[in-house]
């Protein structure tokens, strides 16, 4: 019993620290278009694996962003001997944090939300999406709190489809009339798994062939 609940603790405070890391970088290098941090242990230290859509943001002049982040994870986070890589994220229409991130810095730039969110809906389908949903909440126009919503394409909205095909992200920003929420759908190209093809079977000519 005294093992398990051991493990239990591990289990927890793992997850509790890799939240606070998460929160730590996205602060840090939001700028960066911050997606996710990875991190594991190894024989030499612990390796942490940044994912951005701007890994030169993170890496900073001649290294310097990355020796101090570092540091910190060493200090304050605890993390022994912390070997940092950044990879950059592919395919970065298609990333559902990344493309609020870009909403969010176009409504700061003073761009209307509809405009900026159209503009980000027709990137991701260009991409090769299948379908794509965006949701603007917030004092829009005037005092009122209220939603727009902005689709195209095809988008599952429940059951396995939508945890195994859909890419979801929300961003917060605040502007004059209060804090605004962006929330991003993307699906890529994918089969269905209720989508049947028949096929067609082929004739040969001349009949059946012999045996």
């Amino acid at each position: 019993m005294s093992t398990l609940m051991s493990l239990k603790r591990s289990v927890v405070k793992q997850g509790l620290q890799y939240m606070m890391l998460y929160e730590y970088l996205q602060r840090q290098f939001v700028r960066a278009n911050f997606v996710d941090v990875q991190f594991f242990k190894t024989p030499i230290g612990t390796r942490v694996i940044i994912y951005a859509g701007i890994p030169g943001i993170v890496i900073g002049k001649r290294g310097a962003n990355i020796k101090r982040v570092a540091e910190v994870l060493e200090k304050e986070f605890g993390i022994d001997n912390p070997q940092i890589d950044v990879v950059e994220v592919p395919n970065q229409d298609l990333n559902a944090k990344i493309m609020s991130y870009r909403i969010a810095r176009a409504l700061v730039r003073g761009i209307k939300f509809r405009r900026a969110a159209r503009i980000a809906l027709r990137r991701i389908m260009n991409a090769g999406a299948r379908g794509a949903e965006i949701v603007i909440s917030g004092k829009l126009t005037s005092q009122r709190h209220r939603t727009e919503r902005f689709t195209e394409g095809f988008l599952p909205k429940a059951g396995e489809p939508k945890k195994q095909l859909v890419d979801e992200a929300v961003t917060h920003v605040l502007m004059k009339l209060g804090m605004y929420g962006i929330k991003v759908r993307i699906m890529k190209q994918a089969k269905m798994p209720d989508i049947i093809e028949v096929k067609t079977p082929e004739v040969v000519e001349g009949g059946a062939a012999e045996a």
